[in-house]
């Protein structure tokens, strides 16, 4: 490890130990909440659909207020209230199954209210890398964060799948809460004095929205990487509100069975993470937005003709491809408008990026839910997987296309140049 690594920066180190609680609850809860409420309380498809809405239906609702709010607030005091928020929520589901009260309507709220809070997680948690890390530290630091995303999401969902088959999928959901809990503790012990939040003054909610999505879709770059990661997200939406249900009625998988598939993603997400760095260099930040994903993204069509015996591992080896691809576009473009963007607009530039991308997932959540009762559960993951490698043509057939390196400065002013 070379000197000035940010192996060596203590609070980077508390951040990084929190997040890596935080993911491997939430992957563990992305694999338990579907299949508690798919095999326990047996929900169709579209309430699958409208259960994957509710992740993320407050991103839509809250997402551009959220931002003022965040900048207007101390980062890390926001991320310790979200997290104890989520901890308690989740609480109520192991809390209700022991009890033999818990509904497909009670998951949906704490799923829903949950999602209220990862708003304002999310939003201040990428405004906060800057000042705790540097901006020239960025790249690296969000390599690191992606690694341990990556490494959550091959653990994650074998160890629910495993655990949802041992002990139930409601006592499953518990783990999920600990992990944000432990998030909330690691916070705690960050030293680091976060610096005051500009004052607000007399200026109204919807100018300083304004302000936010100005920046945003004034940068032409900044622009096809918003269009892409939202049009991808729709349908990766989609193909998640029925991809359980693919593989447990169509395919006929065990849970172990599922958890195991969905974590093959997740070992190319961890080699995507620890090649991003070195790969982003050679190719130039702006190549590995969209070369990347135009040599990976394709391979996701392998995963509707998966089927009972060796044709399973069709899905795995797609989702192994196209989950190095997406990290390796993610940490480019993250810490590209990480870069750009003045301290006093990262809550808002942050929270204008998750407005869009994020809020066209609850779309999505239902566009599955409806595409899995109209086509049945194998077409509908055919449009889906088709829609997700599509989202790349924003990109290829941009400026990006035409350039090597993005600006690594941060642009002053409200606007991109």
């Amino acid at each position: 490890m070379r000197r000035g690594s940010l192996f060596f920066h203590a609070d980077f180190r508390r951040l990084w130990a929190g997040d890596t609680a935080s993911q491997f609850g939430t992957s563990i809860g992305y694999t338990a909440i579907p299949l508690l409420a798919a095999v326990t309380l047996a929900a169709t498809p579209f309430e699958m659909g409208l259960l994957t809405a509710a992740e993320t239906l407050a991103f839509l609702v809250l997402g551009l207020p959220a931002g003022v709010w965040v900048d207007r607030l101390r980062r890390r005091r926001v991320m310790l209230t979200a997290d104890f928020a989520r901890f308690a929520l989740l609480l109520t589901v192991p809390l209700a199954w022991w009890a033999g009260v818990l509904t497909l309507v009670q998951l949906l709220l704490v799923v829903l209210f949950t999602g209220v809070a990862t708003v304002f997680f999310d939003i201040a948690y990428q405004s906060y890398l800057p000042s705790l890390v540097g901006r020239e530290r960025l790249l690296e630091g969000n390599a690191k964060l992606q690694a341990v995303q990556s490494v959550a999401q091959i653990a994650g969902p074998s160890g629910a799948g495993v655990l949802v088959q041992l002990v139930s999928a409601a006592s499953t959901v518990l783990l999920t809460g600990f992990g944000y809990l432990t998030s909330a503790l690691c916070l705690l012990r960050i030293r680091a004095v976060e610096p005051e939040p500009e004052p607000a003054g007399q200026s109204r909610l919807l100018p300083r929205i304004a302000e936010g999505l100005r920046f945003v879709f004034s940068d032409k770059p900044l622009r096809a990487i918003v269009a892409c990661t939202s049009t991808a997200n729709l349908f990766n939406a989609a193909l998640n509100a029925v991809l359980v249900l693919f593989l447990t009625r169509t395919i006929g998988l065990q849970p172990v069975a599922v958890g195991a598939l969905l974590s093959t993603g997740g070992a190319g997400g961890i080699l995507g993470a620890l090649c991003s760095g070195a790969l982003t260099r050679r190719l130039g930040q702006s190549r590995a937005i969209w070369l990347v994903p135009l040599v990976t993204m394709p391979a996701s069509l392998l995963v509707p003709p998966a089927a009972p015996g060796w044709r399973v591992w069709l899905a795995g080896c797609g989702l192994v491809v196209s989950g190095f691809g997406l990290i390796v576009y993610n940490v480019a473009q993250v810490s590209y408008r990480q870069a750009i963007c003045p301290d006093r607009l990262l809550g808002r530039m942050n929270a204008s990026v998750r407005f869009v991308v994020w809020g066209t997932i609850p779309l999505g959540g239902l566009l599955g839910g409806g595409l899995g009762e109209w086509l049945g559960l194998r077409g509908a993951v055919w449009v889906a997987v088709a829609g997700e490698t599509a989202a790349m043509l924003w990109v290829l057939f941009s400026p990006l296309r035409h350039m090597r390196d993005l600006p690594t400065e941060a642009k002053t002013g409200s606007g991109a140049a």
